[in-house]
């Protein structure tokens, strides 16, 4: 894969635009959101977690908060303070969660204790900074519904504006009243909380049957549930990162928990099978271990020589899941929890989530970039599977990212017509640039729609289009084709002296060399609206 350098399309330095258009921002693409729980490591290796996660996060939940037995408050000893800091010197939202580790007894008395306990959260909200509370209260039933609404209440009259809280609900994807999936009143506590976290999680779980932890059908219609009560804004879908064991032969505790990083080493060391289910969209992977192997260690316990079923989400089935988000366009995801994930998971985790569906771009240096660039709509992929980073982009591609990054209005206009662009999937692209004279053609009403575009064309195309921003109305650019001629520098030199903003070319600016697809969306990504470029300044084009 070749290396990003930081001269990018045409040589532009990120340094040089950064310098130029201060305090200016192009519009900001709307990402689908993105939390996860922290809960198993060491406090100290909370911030390297988030490293590892490629700037996919909006928020945290570390385990900050737990109960006593009375259903007071208790902070953890993994609360710092520096780690909250450094979570929003970032952008990153912290939200700890409250949790009574799944005892009804716990659960019971705290929501008993209501008044009290939404006092205390709400000042150690105050206290340590935070942005809010994650109440994950489980495993109490129906007949605290009336509480669990009411303690909500409470710690949203005690919480300051601007302070979020979310609820972690069970999934109900079969409309259950009872036992603890009947304790939540979806429609009553989205009245006060920011969002629901759905864990559509555990569907076959410790001590039942072997299954799926999460199939793509259990998954559809515990959302569709939500959507019958919520607004589509504040459902939030959890996702496992963590699969559940089975003996074939008994002897160890049915759908043991274990994380998907460890189930990759299981599958590696003991020559597994994987296969993702066709019906559950989630994967299976059978590991056998002879009489002679070493004994791996699941959760205190060796596994003794025998054929094991694990159940878990791989990168194929958690994608699959991921396309659910754009399907009912809801806010977006939580996992549980971080550290449990393979190294490779979040090289495409934000992709899918926000339907950018390009496995060739999964580890590309320009990722971030090109997701941007398509969340903006200012370029498609060559299919729905493959973005081509390295291809070079055709002079179609450039006169249809220009059009889109100025939002001008696409029409059909036959008059503006190239012989050799009829029935081009930009055919209206085109016919929209020439009309406002970013483009000119080869000459012979030709245009050359799939050639490679070189840096001297799509300078004179980036000046066009600059001159019809700056005056609002078509521009006046010499009648010059867009290909290479002796008047280039001419072109260049007309196209300042009407005081528009200017691509001046350097001595070696290497006009003939042509760009890629990753470089051309570097720059468009950088660059502000056109309405925020500052008239008459030049924007240089260094090698």
């Amino acid at each position: 894969m070749k290396k990003l350098k930081k001269i990018i399309i045409m040589g532009i330095c990120v340094s040089i635009i950064s310098s130029l258009f201060t305090g200016l921002k192009a519009k900001a693409a709307e990402y689908k959101f993105n939390m996860s729980y922290i809960f198993f490591s060491d406090a100290s290796e909370y911030t390297q977690l988030v490293d590892n996660t490629q700037d996919s996060l909006n928020e945290v939940s570390p385990n900050y908060f737990s109960l006593n037995d009375n259903g007071g408050l208790v902070l953890t000893s993994t609360v710092r303070a520096d780690f909250v800091a450094d979570m929003h010197n970032r952008g990153i939202k912290v939200v700890p969660f409250l949790t009574n580790d799944w005892s009804r007894s716990v659960g019971e008395a705290a929501l008993n204790n209501r008044t009290a306990l939404s006092k205390s959260l709400a000042d150690a909200v105050s206290v340590y900074n935070l942005d809010g509370v994650n109440i994950d209260i489980e495993n109490v039933t129906q007949t605290q519904r009336a509480n669990y609404i009411d303690f909500v209440r409470l710690l949203r009259a005690q919480l300051p504006m601007g302070k979020e809280i979310v609820v972690s609900v069970a999934a109900n994807p079969y409309n259950w009243t009872t036992g603890w999936q009947g304790s939540y009143d979806y429609t009553a506590l989205s009245a006060y909380c920011d969002y629901l976290m759905v864990m559509a999680y555990d569907e076959h779980y410790y001590g039942g049957p072997s299954g799926p932890i999460s199939s793509l059908s259990y998954i559809d219609k515990s959302i569709q549930y939500a959507l019958s009560y919520v607004p589509k804004e504040k459902i939030v879908l959890g996702l496992p990162f963590y699969g559940r064991i089975w003996s074939n032969s008994g002897g160890f505790p049915d759908g043991y928990g274990v994380t998907n990083a460890k189930i990759a080493q299981l599958v590696k060391n003991y020559g597994g099978s994987v296969q993702v289910d066709t019906s559950s969209q989630s994967t299976r992977a059978v590991i056998t271990i002879s009489p002679g192997d070493a004994k791996p260690i699941i959760g205190g316990q060796a596994l003794d020589a025998g054929t094991y079923t694990i159940w878990y989400e791989s990168e194929k089935s958690i994608k699959a899941k991921l396309e659910l988000i754009s399907k009912y366009d809801i806010k977006g995801t939580g996992s549980w929890a971080l550290g449990q994930e393979t190294g490779n998971t979040w090289t495409y985790y934000k992709l899918w989530l926000n339907n950018c569906t390009f496995s060739d771009i999964q580890n590309n240096p320009a990722k971030n970039y090109i997701l941007d660039a398509y969340m903006k709509k200012l370029i498609d992929g060559c299919t729905s599977a493959a973005f081509s980073p390295d291809e070079p982009l055709t002079r179609a591609q450039a006169a249809t990212i220009i059009v889109r990054w100025l939002g001008l209005a696409v029409q059909a206009n036959p008059s503006y017509s190239f012989d050799d662009c009829v029935g081009s999937w930009a055919e209206s692209y085109l016919e929209t640039a020439r009309k406002y004279n970013i483009i000119m053609g080869i000459g012979g009403n030709l245009f050359a729609p799939d050639k490679p575009v070189t840096r001297e064309e799509i300078a004179v195309m980036m000046n066009r289009a600059l001159i019809y921003q700056s005056k609002g109305s078509v521009s006046t650019a010499p009648n010059v084709t867009d290909v290479s001629n002796t008047r280039f520098n001419n072109n260049v030199q007309a196209l300042g002296a009407n005081g528009s903003v200017t691509v001046l070319l350097c001595a070696t600016l290497q006009p003939h060399t042509t760009i890629t697809r990753a470089d051309a969306v570097v720059f468009f990504a950088q660059l502000p609206s056109p309405a925020s470029l500052p008239s008459g300044q030049p924007i240089n084009l260094p090698t």
